[in-house]
């Protein structure tokens, strides 16, 4: 989506999410549990982020742990939750919020938030468009890999623009042929 607002007329907005809180109590395979339990601390220190700075920093902090798990390999970790507060000049101090569980209830209010305009039971990414008249379309996805850039994640934009704008449109998905780049 960062790079759908390079080359079209759109505004995104980030909203903390835990996908280690959207699987708590769910029968999981035990090394997703793994990865799901490591993942708190990350969603936990953005919650505290953005309870101390407002929603502004959200994307921002979001983007730095995007860049340094998925791209750089970083492992989830106490150093990860500095370096990425770091990135964005926000104060280390709100990497002691991974360890912390009172921003639990913020954090289910939040994944509240983000998956109840889906009306069912999906997951992130969760894309919310805002319409003009105050209506919003949301919907599960889309899930890509690798990432496209420039004009080509532009024309992905419209067309996904055109099906969620179809009136009677739900889904649309394929199986997976190979791993994630």
């Amino acid at each position: 989506m960062l790079e759908v607002e390079r080359v079209r007329p759109v505004r995104v907005g980030f909203r903390v999410f835990s996908l280690a809180l959207h699987n708590e109590g769910r029968e999981v395979d035990p090394w997703y549990r793994r990865w799901l339990d490591a993942r708190w601390g990350p969603a936990r220190v953005v919650a505290a982020a953005q309870q101390a700075h407002g929603e502004g920093v959200v994307r921002d902090l979001y983007t730095a742990f995007g860049t340094r798990i998925h791209l750089d390999k970083h492992p989830v970790d106490d150093a990860l939750n500095r370096a990425a507060l770091d990135a964005v000049g926000l104060p280390r101090a709100l990497a002691d919020a991974a360890h912390r569980t009172d921003l639990d209830d913020l954090l289910r209010t939040a994944n509240r938030q983000a998956l109840e305009p889906l009306a069912e039971d999906l997951g992130v990414p969760a894309l919310h468009l805002h319409g003009d008249d105050g209506t919003v379309n949301a919907f599960f996805g889309p899930v890509l890999s690798p990432a496209p850039r420039g004009e080509a994640a532009g024309r992905l934009w419209d067309g996904i623009a055109l099906l969620a704008a179809t009136d009677g449109f739900f889904e649309l998905k394929r199986g997976r042929t190979r791993k994630p780049v």
